[in-house]
């Protein structure tokens, strides 16, 4: 049964994703699905929802620097590189970065990289808090569908498939993050 959550709840929402649920919450510029990146039946639930196959990754969110850290190799990465993506952050700014050993491949899908973003965007940014970490950010729609950039868009997507829905304002970005691999500068999505 799909819970709603107005952005009075966030904690409410957040205690949905560490017991394993999967939640809609808006970002910069549509809504996103999340989950617990380490919690895999959670994940497979999240994917299966957006019909997605499971080689394509994800990327994180977050609410600083200190809840990506781990996710990343910082032996792989220079340190004139690691300045000039936190100096990106917080900020609607995704960034490829190499991966830590012992994250979970099905994060990553098929990449050797992680996509990471420290966001700037409240709400998102007080339901990293609450949560206690990095969640899953993916588009709220079914793989090859718009991208949702309402509460109501979000539910006629998914209605009680999906286990919470975090009903706040978006962000003003008219379109998602761009994402570019910080080891090369190269853009991946604009």
């Amino acid at each position: 049964m799909l819970q709603r959550f107005a952005e009075g709840q966030i904690d409410a929402a957040a205690a949905l994703l560490r017991d394993g649920g999967v939640l809609a919450y808006p970002t910069e510029a549509v809504f996103g699905l999340g989950c617990d990146p380490r919690n895999r039946t959670a994940f497979e639930r999240l994917f299966a929802l957006k019909q997605r196959p499971p080689t394509q990754g994800v990327l994180l969110i977050a609410a600083d620097f200190a809840q990506v850290e781990c996710y990343i190799d910082r032996a792989a990465v220079p340190a004139d590189v690691l300045a000039q993506v936190q100096a990106s952050w917080p900020g609607p700014h995704t960034w490829i970065l190499p991966r830590a050993a012992d994250i979970p491949e099905w994060i990553a899908g098929a990449h050797t990289g992680i996509a990471l973003r420290v966001t700037a965007h409240a709400p998102a940014a007080a339901l990293c808090r609450a949560y206690g970490g990095a969640l899953v950010s993916t588009s709220a729609n079914p793989h090859g569908s718009a991208p949702a950039r309402s509460a109501d868009t979000v539910a006629s997507y998914f209605g009680n498939a999906l286990d919470g829905l975090l009903d706040a304002p978006l962000g003003q970005q008219d379109r998602p993050t761009t994402i570019r691999d910080a080891l090369t500068g190269a853009t991946i999505r604009h």
